[in-house]
């Protein structure tokens, strides 16, 4: 157990689409898992800053777009940041005043171009790496641009051990962002680079993502550390579109949380949780990672690498 760090993930949302408010969120929810939980690593859903716009269209038709839509993406560009910024060096801030390790789902400006990004920011370092969705899901695709190879990092970081203060522990860490981890050659890659700590931020709220992170855990025998938002329409701007515009309700849910913590064994070792607030928090035992590969390393002795080989063009 001397090789254990703690970690957590939150489940929370965006304020309302306003920046101020939900960086002062983030660091109200950091300093607690920190101080309540003694947390080194802490992971936040997918777009906590910046925003997930659940059931917005701006108004985008095969073949046209019309100016109510442009008015839309107006707003969620504005409240989108960039990286770095003063809002990256305000997280940075926070990082090193606890002492956390911070994964955060982030929605990044670039020049005209929004893309959902994981921001990784150490508390020594500042912000040491991001990566940005490779594939945008479905309607996402009218507001966010496309990642590419270049911003697939495994980030290693040292920790101190949680249990024994003496020792150092040595980890990877990776982000892959709500809908990617359905696809396997990303999943390879980043098990081809060692990590350990695998980072979901998420928005994926159905009862079936337990089924895939615990699937993940036990394939790349990892911990996975997935954080997914709350949110109900009240954490959303009045005029925001909703499931049922005739039944407008602040609580009615919006996104239905569903953050878990899951060994490299599949087992749970936290969540899933359905609190509109909540951090779970685990300590992680590095040795369980070489304990599971012990009979499963997909990239090692449990790959065949004469009949299957995996390429990957990591250039911008």
């Amino acid at each position: 157990m001397a090789n254990t760090i703690r970690a957590s993930v939150i489940q929370s949302c965006t304020a309302r689409f306003n920046l101020s408010e939900t960086l002062d969120k983030f660091e109200n929810l950091t300093r607690l898992a920190k101080e309540r939980d003694g947390s080194q690593l802490v992971v936040f859903p997918e777009g906590f800053i910046g925003g997930y716009p659940k059931w917005s269209t701006f108004s985008c038709f095969v073949g046209e777009r019309i100016s109510e839509g442009r008015d839309e993406f107006v707003k969620y560009y504005n409240a989108a940041i960039e990286i770095p910024s003063p809002a990256t060096d305000r997280i940075a801030e926070v990082s090193k005043a606890t002492g956390v390790f911070v994964v955060m789902g982030v929605i990044e400006r670039d020049v005209g171009t929004l893309y959902c990004t994981a921001i990784f920011v150490d508390p020594i370092e500042g912000l040491v790496a991001k990566h940005r969705k490779l594939l945008p899901t479905a309607c996402e695709r009218f507001i966010w641009g496309q990642g590419d190879g270049s911003t697939l990092p495994v980030v290693a970081k040292k920790f101190q051990s949680s249990v024994e203060p003496t020792r150092t522990v040595e980890t990877k860490i990776s982000a892959t962002i709500c809908w990617e981890n359905f696809m396997p050659l990303l999943r390879t890659y980043y098990y081809s680079l060692g990590t350990q700590i695998y980072c979901v931020p998420t928005v994926d709220s159905r009862e079936t993502w337990e089924s895939s992170m615990r699937h993940i855990a036990f394939e790349g025998r990892c911990f996975v550390l997935s954080a997914c938002q709350f949110a109900t329409e009240k954490d959303y701007p009045p005029d925001h579109p909703v499931a049922d515009t005739s039944n407008r309700n602040p609580d009615n849910v919006m996104i239905n949380g569903g953050s878990l913590i899951v060994s490299p064994l599949g087992k749970v070792l936290a969540g899933p949780t359905r609190k509109p607030e909540d951090i779970l928090t685990a300590d992680l035992d590095l040795d369980d990672v070489v304990r599971g590969k012990f009979d499963l390393d997909t990239v090692g002795h449990y790959s065949r690498p004469d009949v299957f080989q995996l390429k990957a063009n990591i250039s911008p």
